[in-house]
């Protein structure tokens, strides 16, 4: 067996998305190669409803999958088929924008003014570009949970794992999508394929993830050049990135670690991408905001 390598641990970033939604984004509009076939995470987070109550407006989507992953407050949403609803704390909702969509998500708070949760987008391989679109939506009560002899706690919510599967199903980059939760102390490893791109995301507690075969500094994208101190631990909100390996390890800090750890199979295709439409080429591209204006955009 042998110990994934860390390529990079970053902390994520500010920004301002939607009608004026504050959150941070650990990846994104950037080289996605890396985390291919994943394209973007945003960690929405927030305790100030005036930060995200204007929410995500009736927007497209096309070529994608978006995926979320709610944990305190609710996520209202409508769609251009007629779809509504809404999801809660440890609710999921994976949406296949296929051909394209156009929907809404409107961020509430529960009753502490918390808002928080996590959305993930994949690509969709060149064959499934302009498939149906479709939802998964999955209640907190049904996602599996798995607790190992050490106390290591794993919600499933795509994939298989320790002999488990999620709930969710049919996803071409056949992705792994795990919450881990790790006691102080402890070391844990974890198994990932080999041929997956995988990616972990701290979001309580801290720790430190091996690389090769004990904790070390791991280089980091620093946020000024003077910056002579890299952080050596993953504390809430880093992303590590993962080289090669088949498996993954972490030594939980004195307030224990959680994070989700999600990897998938390369589609290695092409990008081409422009805000919320991601397909293979600039025509393709352009073809989409064509008809967007056109009136044509939506499928039957």
């Amino acid at each position: 067996m042998s110990i994934r390598p860390i390529k990079r641990l970053i902390k994520s970033k500010p920004a301002l998305e939607g009608a004026g939604v504050h959150l941070r984004r650990a990846f994104g509009f950037g080289n996605t190669n890396d985390f291919d076939p994943f394209l973007l995470l945003d960690d929405f987070r927030n305790d100030v409803p005036e930060d995200y109550l204007a929410g995500f407006p009736w927007h497209p989507h096309r070529g994608i999958e978006t995926i979320t992953y709610v944990l305190a407050g609710t996520v209202e949403h409508g769609d251009s088929m007629g779809n509504h609803g809404a999801i809660a704390a440890g609710d999921v909702q994976w949406m296949t924008a296929g051909s394209g969509i156009i929907h809404q998500e409107m961020p509430k708070g529960d009753p502490a003014g918390r808002m928080h949760g996590f959305q993930l987008w994949a690509n969709l391989p060149s064959s499934l570009k302009m498939t149906a679109p479709r939802y998964q939506e999955v209640k907190t009560a049904d996602i599996p949970e798995v607790t190992d002899d050490d106390g290591t706690h794993v919600r499933i919510v795509c994939g298989n794992f320790w002999g488990k599967s999620g709930p969710v199903d049919g996803i071409a980059a056949d992705p792994i999508y795990l919450d881990v939760s790790v006691r102080p102390g402890e070391k844990k490893t974890l198994p990932v394929e080999t041929t997956r791109h995988a990616f972990a995301y701290v979001f309580a507690g801290g720790g430190k993830f091996c690389n090769a075969s004990a904790p070390l500094a791991v280089p980091t994208e620093s946020v000024r050049w003077a910056d002579t101190h890299p952080p050596t631990e993953a504390d809430n909100r880093s992303l590590i990135l993962f080289d090669r390996g088949d498996e993954v390890c972490v030594q939980a800090g004195e307030d224990g670690i959680r994070f989700l750890l999600v990897s998938g199979k390369p589609l290695e295709e092409p990008v081409a991408w422009y805000g919320p439409i991601v397909m293979n080429t600039q025509e393709q591209l352009q073809q989409a905001f064509r008809e967007l204006e056109q009136g044509s955009f939506l499928k039957k």
